[in-house]
Protein backbone atom coordinates (compact mmCIF):
# COMPACT_ATOMS: atom_id res chain seq x y z
CA UNK A 1 0.00 0.00 0.00
CA UNK A 2 1.24 3.39 -0.76
CA UNK A 3 1.30 6.28 1.76
CA UNK A 4 1.79 8.53 -1.53
CA UNK A 5 -0.55 10.28 -3.29
CA UNK A 6 -0.78 9.41 -7.23
CA UNK A 7 -3.43 11.38 -8.54
CA UNK A 8 -1.08 13.15 -10.91
CA UNK A 9 0.89 9.77 -12.04
CA UNK A 10 1.90 9.39 -15.54
CA UNK A 11 0.81 5.88 -16.98
CA UNK A 12 3.82 5.43 -18.67
CA UNK A 13 5.83 5.23 -16.14
CA UNK A 14 3.15 4.31 -13.00
CA UNK A 15 1.84 0.81 -14.35
CA UNK A 16 -0.66 -0.56 -12.75
CA UNK A 17 -0.04 -2.91 -9.97
CA UNK A 18 1.66 -6.75 -11.47
CA UNK A 19 0.06 -9.42 -9.40
CA UNK A 20 2.19 -12.59 -8.20
CA UNK A 21 2.90 -15.78 -9.57
CA UNK A 22 -0.66 -17.21 -9.77
CA UNK A 23 -1.41 -20.98 -7.42
CA UNK A 24 -1.52 -21.40 -4.20
CA UNK A 25 1.98 -20.85 -3.66
CA UNK A 26 2.26 -17.58 -5.08
CA UNK A 27 -0.61 -16.62 -3.03
CA UNK A 28 0.54 -18.29 -0.04
CA UNK A 29 4.42 -16.24 0.00
CA UNK A 30 2.46 -13.09 -0.73
CA UNK A 31 0.49 -13.75 2.28
CA UNK A 32 3.74 -14.23 4.16
CA UNK A 33 5.33 -11.17 3.03
CA UNK A 34 2.62 -9.22 4.01
CA UNK A 35 2.56 -10.67 7.60
CA UNK A 36 6.15 -10.68 8.48
CA UNK A 37 5.75 -6.69 7.30
CA UNK A 38 3.19 -6.22 9.14
CA UNK A 39 5.35 -6.86 11.87
CA UNK A 40 7.64 -4.27 11.34
CA UNK A 41 10.87 -6.39 11.42
CA UNK A 42 12.33 -6.07 8.24
CA UNK A 43 15.28 -8.38 8.56
CA UNK A 44 12.82 -11.58 9.14
CA UNK A 45 10.30 -10.13 6.47
CA UNK A 46 12.84 -11.10 3.53
CA UNK A 47 14.51 -14.56 5.03
CA UNK A 48 13.25 -17.27 3.07
CA UNK A 49 10.52 -19.23 4.55
CA UNK A 50 11.25 -22.99 6.39
CA UNK A 51 10.86 -25.35 3.60
CA UNK A 52 10.13 -23.72 0.60
CA UNK A 53 11.75 -22.96 -3.20
CA UNK A 54 14.41 -19.65 -3.26
CA UNK A 55 13.22 -19.38 -6.77
CA UNK A 56 9.36 -18.84 -5.85
CA UNK A 57 10.10 -16.34 -2.94
CA UNK A 58 12.25 -14.51 -5.55
CA UNK A 59 9.84 -14.65 -8.12
CA UNK A 60 7.02 -13.66 -5.89
CA UNK A 61 9.39 -10.90 -4.06
CA UNK A 62 10.74 -9.17 -7.25
CA UNK A 63 6.85 -8.62 -8.47
CA UNK A 64 6.54 -6.96 -4.95
CA UNK A 65 9.41 -4.55 -5.71
CA UNK A 66 8.68 -3.92 -8.86
CA UNK A 67 5.29 -2.15 -7.98
CA UNK A 68 6.88 -0.21 -4.99
CA UNK A 69 9.11 1.22 -7.17
CA UNK A 70 6.45 1.92 -10.13
CA UNK A 71 4.34 3.65 -7.18
CA UNK A 72 7.47 5.77 -5.54
CA UNK A 73 8.52 6.73 -8.94
CA UNK A 74 4.95 7.34 -10.16
CA UNK A 75 4.61 10.24 -7.86
CA UNK A 76 7.73 12.25 -9.17
CA UNK A 77 6.68 11.75 -12.76
CA UNK A 78 5.84 15.89 -12.66
CA UNK A 79 8.84 16.98 -11.13
CA UNK A 80 11.45 14.19 -13.12
CA UNK A 81 11.04 15.95 -16.34
CA UNK A 82 13.71 15.74 -19.84
CA UNK A 83 14.54 19.15 -19.11
CA UNK A 84 15.11 18.46 -15.20
CA UNK A 85 16.91 15.08 -15.55
CA UNK A 86 18.16 15.30 -18.93
CA UNK A 87 20.16 12.12 -18.08
CA UNK A 88 19.95 9.26 -15.54
CA UNK A 89 22.38 9.78 -13.31
CA UNK A 90 23.04 9.46 -9.27
CA UNK A 91 24.94 11.93 -8.59
CA UNK A 92 27.95 14.09 -10.32
CA UNK A 93 29.89 10.39 -10.62
CA UNK A 94 27.42 8.33 -11.65
CA UNK A 95 25.24 7.93 -14.77
CA UNK A 96 23.02 5.24 -16.45
CA UNK A 97 23.09 4.38 -19.77
CA UNK A 98 20.13 1.96 -21.43
CA UNK A 99 20.75 -0.97 -23.56
CA UNK A 100 18.52 -4.23 -23.30
CA UNK A 101 20.59 -6.38 -25.56
CA UNK A 102 17.99 -7.18 -27.83
CA UNK A 103 15.79 -3.77 -29.08
CA UNK A 104 19.21 -1.69 -28.00
CA UNK A 105 22.40 -3.16 -27.89
CA UNK A 106 24.66 -0.42 -27.57
CA UNK A 107 24.05 1.45 -24.56
CA UNK A 108 22.47 5.03 -25.32
CA UNK A 109 22.02 8.24 -23.25
CA UNK A 110 18.88 8.93 -22.57
CA UNK A 111 17.22 11.16 -19.76
CA UNK A 112 16.12 9.88 -16.33
CA UNK A 113 12.17 9.30 -17.10
CA UNK A 114 12.52 7.57 -20.33
CA UNK A 115 15.22 5.74 -18.66
CA UNK A 116 12.76 4.65 -15.89
CA UNK A 117 10.05 3.80 -19.06
CA UNK A 118 12.33 1.36 -20.83
CA UNK A 119 13.46 -0.27 -17.74
CA UNK A 120 9.58 -0.93 -16.87
CA UNK A 121 8.71 -1.97 -20.43
CA UNK A 122 11.33 -4.20 -20.14
CA UNK A 123 10.68 -5.65 -16.71
CA UNK A 124 7.46 -6.13 -17.65
CA UNK A 125 8.36 -8.49 -20.52
CA UNK A 126 10.64 -10.74 -17.52
CA UNK A 127 7.53 -10.47 -15.55
CA UNK A 128 5.42 -11.44 -18.09
CA UNK A 129 7.25 -14.36 -19.88
CA UNK A 130 6.11 -17.59 -18.46
CA UNK A 131 9.40 -19.15 -19.64
CA UNK A 132 11.56 -16.96 -16.94
CA UNK A 133 8.75 -16.54 -14.50
CA UNK A 134 6.31 -19.72 -14.23
CA UNK A 135 2.84 -18.91 -12.89
CA UNK A 136 1.38 -22.09 -12.69
CA UNK A 137 2.26 -24.43 -9.68
CA UNK A 138 5.13 -27.01 -10.40
CA UNK A 139 6.71 -25.21 -13.94
CA UNK A 140 10.22 -25.40 -13.17
CA UNK A 141 12.29 -22.36 -13.62
CA UNK A 142 15.04 -21.50 -16.05
CA UNK A 143 18.45 -22.06 -15.78
CA UNK A 144 19.40 -18.07 -16.20
CA UNK A 145 16.54 -16.99 -13.23
CA UNK A 146 18.74 -15.91 -11.09
CA UNK A 147 20.53 -13.92 -13.23
CA UNK A 148 17.67 -12.63 -14.51
CA UNK A 149 16.51 -11.12 -11.00
CA UNK A 150 20.09 -9.52 -10.62
CA UNK A 151 19.38 -7.62 -13.56
CA UNK A 152 16.29 -6.55 -12.53
CA UNK A 153 17.32 -5.53 -9.33
CA UNK A 154 20.39 -4.35 -10.10
CA UNK A 155 18.26 -1.53 -12.92
CA UNK A 156 15.51 -0.82 -9.82
CA UNK A 157 18.68 0.26 -7.75
CA UNK A 158 19.46 2.79 -10.07
CA UNK A 159 15.96 4.46 -9.88
CA UNK A 160 16.23 4.31 -5.79
CA UNK A 161 19.46 5.92 -6.60
CA UNK A 162 18.64 8.28 -8.78
CA UNK A 163 14.81 9.52 -6.27
CA UNK A 164 17.69 9.60 -3.66
CA UNK A 165 20.34 12.33 -5.39
CA UNK A 166 17.99 13.96 -7.57
CA UNK A 167 15.08 14.07 -5.80
CA UNK A 168 15.32 13.64 -1.86
CA UNK A 169 14.23 17.28 -1.35
CA UNK A 170 10.83 16.67 -2.90
CA UNK A 171 9.78 13.50 -1.76
CA UNK A 172 11.17 15.50 1.90
CA UNK A 173 8.74 18.75 0.96
CA UNK A 174 5.96 15.76 0.42
CA UNK A 175 6.81 14.55 3.64
CA UNK A 176 7.28 11.14 2.45
CA UNK A 177 10.96 10.51 3.05
CA UNK A 178 9.90 7.79 5.58
CA UNK A 179 8.05 5.96 3.37
CA UNK A 180 10.61 6.18 0.51
CA UNK A 181 13.34 4.73 3.51
CA UNK A 182 11.29 1.71 4.63
CA UNK A 183 11.08 0.91 0.90
CA UNK A 184 14.25 1.17 0.18
CA UNK A 185 15.04 -0.56 3.38
CA UNK A 186 13.06 -3.43 2.57
CA UNK A 187 14.53 -3.33 -0.81
CA UNK A 188 18.00 -3.26 0.08
CA UNK A 189 17.95 -6.31 3.24
CA UNK A 190 16.51 -8.18 0.22
CA UNK A 191 19.32 -7.99 -2.14
CA UNK A 192 21.87 -8.32 0.51
CA UNK A 193 20.07 -11.35 1.92
CA UNK A 194 20.39 -13.00 -1.12
CA UNK A 195 23.54 -10.82 -2.74
CA UNK A 196 21.62 -10.43 -5.53
CA UNK A 197 23.63 -6.84 -6.62
CA UNK A 198 27.46 -6.32 -6.98
CA UNK A 199 28.85 -4.55 -4.21
CA UNK A 200 30.38 -1.82 -6.75
CA UNK A 201 27.04 -1.05 -8.28
CA UNK A 202 25.98 -0.12 -4.79
CA UNK A 203 28.37 3.07 -4.41
CA UNK A 204 26.23 5.69 -5.58
CA UNK A 205 23.97 4.89 -2.03
CA UNK A 206 27.19 3.07 -0.33
CA UNK A 207 26.87 5.36 2.81
CA UNK A 208 23.14 4.93 3.48
CA UNK A 209 23.52 1.31 3.03
CA UNK A 210 26.11 0.47 5.27
CA UNK A 211 23.95 2.78 7.73
CA UNK A 212 20.76 -0.26 6.91
CA UNK A 213 22.79 -2.86 7.05
CA UNK A 214 24.45 -2.19 10.48
CA UNK A 215 21.04 -1.35 12.30
CA UNK A 216 19.57 -3.72 11.42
Amino acid sequence: MSLFGIANRNQKTFRPKKNAPSGNKGAQLQRHINATLGSGNLREAVRLPPGEDINEWLAVNTVDFFNQVNILFGTLTEFCTPFHCPTMSAGPKYEYRWADGVKVKKPIEVSAPKYVEYLMDWIELQLDDESIFPQKLGTPFPPNFRDVVKTIFKRLFRVYAHIYHSHFQKIVSLKEEAHLNTCFKHFTLFLWEFRLIETAELAPLQDLIESIILSC
